[in-house]
């Protein structure tokens, strides 16, 4: 008699399933020590970032670098994507050390960022 081996593999646990990451989970742990983001809270070490999104570069009231300031940058998606990855790349001078280096992350603070305009 010939037998029949059957192997069940279960379904992918989800533990390891890739999520999507949190953008306010991210900004609280990695933005919040310097940056407020709501709307009329006093700016911190960094500038207060409710409605940054369109906003100019070093366009509040808050004590910018002399780099930003000078940018010329428009806080775009796209824009903030990019100083996220590396402030001082794309604005040399500036006093922003903290970067990103996850893209997946990146682009859910942006998003977050987003909901604040």
């Amino acid at each position: 008699m010939i037998g029949v081996l059957i192997i069940a593999f279960p379904a992918q646990p989800a533990a390891y399933a890739q999520s999507v990451p949190n953008g306010q989970l991210i900004f609280k742990q990695r933005c919040s020590t310097c940056h407020q983001i709501s709307a009329g809270q006093k700016a911190g070490i960094g500038p207060n970032l409710s409605g940054i999104v369109g906003r100019k570069a070093g366009g509040t009231t808050f004590n910018y670098s002399p780099a930003l300031k000078k940018s010329g940058l428009s806080w775009t998606r796209p824009n903030l994507d990019k100083y996220l990855a590396g402030p001082m790349k794309l604005v040399p001078g500036t006093r922003m050390t903290v970067s990103l280096s996850d893209p997946a992350q990146r682009a859910a603070v942006v998003s977050y960022l987003a909901q604040t305009n």
